[in-house]
C-alpha cells in the first residue's frame, strides 16, 4: 500500500510498503536516510489508515526538521528502486562514517542465521512474496525478524525495531534475503552495523562501498 511519511505536519515521502510495523518503518528510514541522527528525536509517531493508504504521521525535534526543510526533496519509492527522488549524485551516494561494528562469524553461523530467518517468515510462508532483514546477535542466535515486499523496507523495519528496543548496532550482523545493493550497505554502515550478509550477490557498488576504509 502507499505509505505517506509526514515529519511535523509535511509530507516527505511515499513509499510502497507493507502495511505491518510501520512504527519500526518509520523510525528506520528516518535514522538510515539521516533524518534524524537518534530516536530521542522522534517525539511521537502515529499511523493513521485512509482510504488510498496510510500516513504515518512523526513528530521530530525542531533542528532535525528545520536541516529536512534545507535538504527536503519528494519521492515515491518502488519496490526495486532505491534512487527514487535523488536530485544529485551527492544526494544519491552517501558516505557514512565508518561502522563501529567488527563482529566475526563463521560459514556455518551465517547460513544457519539464514535458515533461522527463514523460519521466522511468517509473511513469505503465505505469500512467498516478501523479503526479510534479520539481526542476528553474537551468539549467532537470530533474535529480530522484519518483512516487507521491498527489501531497503525490510532493512529498515529491522533498523526501526533494533533502535526501539535499544540494540546496540555494532553487536551482531544483518541479515536480508535480497542482494547487497549499496542501499543496502549504505543504510547498515549508517548505523554502524559493520557486517551484512545477503543470500543473493553483491553489486560492484556495494563492494567498492563496503572496501571503502572510511564506511
Amino acid at each position: 500500500v502507499p505509505v505517506a511519511l509526514e515529519y511535523n505536519g509535511i509530507s516527505h515521502a511515499v513509499m510502497m510498503a507493507s502495511p505491518y510495523d510501520l512504527e519500526d518503518f518509520a523510525l528506520g528510514f528516518s535514522l538510515s536516510e539521516g533524518i534524524l541522527q537518534s530516536k530521542s528525536e522522534l517525539y511521537d509517531c502515529e499511523v493513521v489508515p485512509g482510504c488510498d493508504g496510510i500516513q504515518v504521521q512523526l513528530e521530530i525535534a525542531t533542528e532535525r526538521f528545520v536541516a529536512l526543510k534545507d535538504k527536503r526533496r519528494n519521492l515515491t519509492g518502488r519496490t526495486g528502486c532505491g534512487l527514487c527522488g535523488a536530485e544529485t549524485l551527492e544526494q544519491a551516494i552517501r558516505h557514512p562514517q565508518a561502522a563501529q561494528g567488527n563482529a566475526m562469524f563463521s560459514a556455518a553461523q551465517i547460513h544457519a542465521g539464514m535458515r533461522a530467518m527463514r523460519a521466522q517468515q511468517r509473511l513469505q510462508k503465505y505469500t512467498g512474496a516478501t523479503h526479510a532483514a534479520a539481526w542476528m546477535d553474537l551468539s549467532g542466535e537470530v533474535v529480530l525478524v522484519r518483512e516487507d515486499v521491498g527489501r531497503h523496507n525490510a532493512l529498515d523495519k529491522l533498523i526501526g525495531a533494533m533502535a526501539s528496543r535499544r540494540f546496540d548496532f555494532a553487536a551482531g550482523a544483518a541479515l536480508i534475503t535480497s542482494r547487497a545493493s549499496y542501499e543496502m550497505v549504505q543504510k547498515s554502515a549508517t548505523m554502524g552495523i559493520g557486517l551484512i550478509a545477503a543470500i543473493s550477490a553483491p553489486t560492484s557498488l556495494a563492494i567498492k562501498m563496503a572496501n571503502d576504509p572510511n564506511v
